[in-house]
């Protein structure tokens, strides 16, 4: 049994519609499970289904929360919860405001540069996503001919420290765990030795947060090498944690690293996180 268990689709900063998604996801990928898991928003769980249900396949119906602990970011994998909890949509929507509100003063970043893009022009490519974010305005950037790939944008323009990087709001990592398992859902800490968030997820604090209600670690991960992956499998295994593996797969938003089933999880840890 072949399972992923973290995919973005445009209604994020994925390029494929869900229903595109999990297309792929049988006819590329050869799936059997495939966890949709957008950014911070719910919007493409209907879709997905639909598709899921004329294809076959199992859609684990999930979120990717931008959450953030000791000052880094932290991305938090939440799986088949009650997407109409107060609580946690309350939470998620000041996440989304989040990105929105600081679209304005990233482009007047840019602009400083010499790179003049509207808020139309990023809308243009946002589409349907629940939100406007980085990826999107370097989208932005490569429509109108600055960059070649939204990679360049990351690199020296959007990501921290950058010439027009601008922070946001992100949900504090503990009381996202706690909103999720409120919500009757299951977690996932996403790559969590990428990006610098090595520094503070120790295997103390993965401790205290399977004190919170923490289910896994997202261990076997692209931005994972063997010794991350080793290291992590064995924090897991101390603390009984689900392992899972995934692709991260944004479609043509990220390298062919990421394509779909580049990880897998065991289908003994699926049944871990997701018992039925």
């Amino acid at each position: 049994m072949r399972i992923d268990l973290h995919t973005h689709s445009n209604r994020s900063d994925g390029t494929d519609s869900p229903t595109e998604l999990v297309r792929n996801a049988v006819e590329v990928a050869h799936l059997d499970v495939v966890a949709l898991t957008d950014h911070d928003a719910t919007t493409g769980w209907d879709e997905a289904q639909g598709e899921a249900d004329r294809q076959g396949i199992r859609l684990v119906k999930g979120i990717e929360i931008s959450t953030r602990y000791q000052g880094e970011s932290v991305h938090l994998l939440g799986y088949e919860f009650d997407p109409t909890h107060a609580g946690l949509l309350a939470e998620l929507q000041r996440v989304l405001d989040g990105r929105d509100n600081r679209l304005p003063t990233v482009l007047e970043k840019l602009a400083e540069h010499g790179v003049h893009i509207t808020l139309e022009d990023v809308a243009a490519q946002s589409g349907d996503a629940a939100a406007s974010g980085r990826p999107h305005i370097a989208d932005a950037m490569v429509a109108k001919g600055y960059i070649r790939h939204r990679d360049e944008a990351f690199n020296g323009w959007l990501n921290t420290g950058g010439r027009a990087y601008v922070d946001r709001y992100s949900a504090p990592l503990f009381t996202a765990v706690e909103l999720v398992k409120d919500a009757g859902g299951r977690t996932v800490v996403a790559h969590p030795w990428s990006r610098g968030s090595d520094r503070v997820l120790t295997a103390d604090a993965f401790g205290r947060l399977q004190d919170a209600g923490l289910d896994g670690i997202e261990v076997d991960h692209t931005d994972h090498g063997e010794r991350a992956r080793r290291e992590l499998r064995a924090i897991a295994t101390d603390l009984d944690l689900v392992v899972t593996g995934s692709s991260d797969y944004h479609g043509t938003g990220k390298s062919e690293a990421f394509r779909l089933g580049a990880n897998l999880t065991h289908p003994d840890q699926l049944a871990r996180l997701l018992p039925t």
